[in-house]
């Protein structure tokens, strides 16, 4: 087991990406908190991995509130001892609709930029001391392409986005000589709940594949792979990297 006795937060565990991530690691024997805000998911999700003979706790987490972040880091490190990875995963898409700018609301861009990118400053914030105190630790970022690339419509998603990738190379350098090494994961176009809206419709969905090499979406455990592989020590030169997962889109 490439995780053994790791212990790993990842936050929006309780679906999609995330859940795949707790449940890959958990497979690999690290120890996992759920760290979630929905608490039917993130029980749900404890208790899956718990049932296959992992271990697994949940924690109702809003990333956007200093407090809850602070208590889900202290609550991790009283259970476990510990502290060796944290996926900085959580983040809202409020509407796949095609609103422009000038028609975001204060409200709309304040709820995305403080989950998407404030939200994973202040996991950071709050999990790097334990690990720059035991001189080891591994933060994954969980980006998009939104970040790199224009798209209509998701300005202030794309900016949350953009933020957390510049956010993730400025701590890669930063916090590199204490031993924690931190790289972003930027997934395609995925089939997961976050998208579940769009996809919805057939028709979308078939809008996507024919600029995807691989000739599908992506799915949940495609990232998950790519998780677990920088999360363990085969990526020990591995720091402050963008990794896709996109089924070969960018190529073109």
């Amino acid at each position: 087991m490439r995780l053994k006795n790791k212990v790993a937060i990842v936050t929006g565990g309780g679906a999609g990406l995330g859940e795949a991530i707790a449940t890959g690691f958990a497979a690999e024997g690290a120890r996992v908190v759920i760290a979630e805000i929905d608490l039917a998911r993130g029980a749900s999700t404890a208790s899956a991995i718990q049932k296959n003979g992992g271990d697994a706790v949940f924690v109702q987490t809003d990333v956007a509130s200093e407090a809850s972040v602070k208590a889900m880091v202290e609550g991790a490190l009283e259970r476990y001892g510990h502290l060796d990875i944290l996926v900085n995963n959580a983040a809202i898409l409020i509407s796949h609709s095609d609103k422009r700018t000038d028609e975001l609301s204060s409200e709309e861009w304040d709820r995305i930029i403080n989950v998407n990118l404030r939200g994973y400053w202040l996991c950071a914030k709050y999990a790097i001391p334990p690990m720059r105190k035991q001189r080891a630790g591994n933060i994954l970022f969980i980006g998009s392409r939104t970040g790199l690339r224009g798209f209509p419509g998701l300005a202030a998603y794309s900016a949350s986005k953009g933020g957390a990738l510049a956010l993730m190379r400025s701590l890669a350098a930063e916090y590199a000589r204490d031993g924690i090494r931190i790289n972003a994961i930027v997934p395609g176009t995925m089939d997961t709940p976050m998208n579940a809206e769009e996809f919805s419709d057939p028709d979308a969905r078939n809008r996507y594949i024919p600029g995807i090499p691989a000739g599908r979406l992506g799915i949940a455990s495609d990232v998950a792979g790519m998780a677990t592989f920088l999360a363990t020590d085969e990526a020990g030169f591995c720091i402050g990297g963008l990794y896709f997962v996109d089924g070969g889109a960018d190529l073109g």
